[in-house]
């Protein structure tokens, strides 16, 4: 276990390290939420009415929980630069924890995803968004989709590491953003087809989203929804622990035979 915190520290130092290195990609990471945010808000909140609710404080949650969803493009696309490039084959040769890399590639992510959520929440509430529950219920709804993003970050890893080449990796995590729009993260699925609203209230990020959204206080739970979306907490964290539980061992796995 010691050798594991040890060198899984020092990986994380590493991809912060990388991070360091290539500031503008970071900032276009970090800033697309924002301007999704903007767009959305301004744009498509003009358009949308919903009763008894404002637009932008249903948006503000749901973004978060697609930005957390985006671990899996992240995750995917630096383990399949590192493992096609030939530096995964380099730290495999060193005296290391096998867990310790994948484990410090997402401990990075998280530290990462964590800043970044700071100005897009500051944006959230001078556009007028605003926490209506408890503190300890936000510190709630901020662990969730910390979780969250760890668990997809490991997805995204496994994917990677299984991946045949850089381009290919590219081209699914694009895919991956298609994740969001099947869910409730944007609208409400009570005007979706049947099929189509059981789809999306399965989706992990719409239990995840519903949770986020009661536990700031923007949103009720629908009464009709599946069964992730009507207890959502509880869906979320079993989503979440379910998707970890799958892939990291996995990945790991993938790792020490790649």
């Amino acid at each position: 276990m010691s050798s594991l915190v040890h060198d899984g520290t020092a990986i994380l130092g590493r991809h912060l390290q990388r991070v360091r290195h290539a500031p503008a990609l970071t900032v276009m990471t970090q800033t697309m939420p924002i301007v999704f945010l903007l767009f959305f808000g301004y744009v498509f909140g003009s358009a949308l009415a919903m009763p008894g609710a404002d637009y932008r404080a249903y948006l503000v949650p749901g973004l978060l929980v697609a930005t957390a969803a985006n671990g899996v493009m992240n995750g995917m696309f630096q383990a399949a630069q590192d493992t096609h490039r030939g530096v995964t084959d380099r730290l495999r040769t060193l005296p290391i924890s096998r867990a310790a890399v994948p484990l410090g590639q997402a401990l990075a992510d998280l530290v990462t995803t964590a800043a970044g959520m700071v100005p897009l929440l500051l944006v959230g509430l001078a556009m007028g968004w605003r926490i209506e529950g408890t503190a300890l219920e936000a510190l709630g709804a901020v662990g969730l989709l910390l979780l969250f993003r760890f668990a997809t970050t490991w997805v995204g890893i496994l994917l990677g590491l299984a991946s045949r080449s850089e381009e290919a990796a590219g081209q699914l995590g694009s895919a991956a953003f298609m994740l969001p729009l099947l869910s409730n993260a944007y609208i409400p699925t009570d005007g979706m087809p049947v099929l189509l609203r059981t789809v999306a209230e399965w989706n992990p990020i719409s239990a995840v989203t519903t949770a986020v959204r009661e536990l700031f206080g923007n949103a009720s739970v629908p009464a009709d929804a599946a069964w992730p979306v009507a207890h959502p907490v509880a869906g979320a964290l079993l989503w979440s622990l379910a998707l970890l539980a799958l892939s990291a061992p996995a990945a790991v796995r993938r790792y020490a035979r790649t």
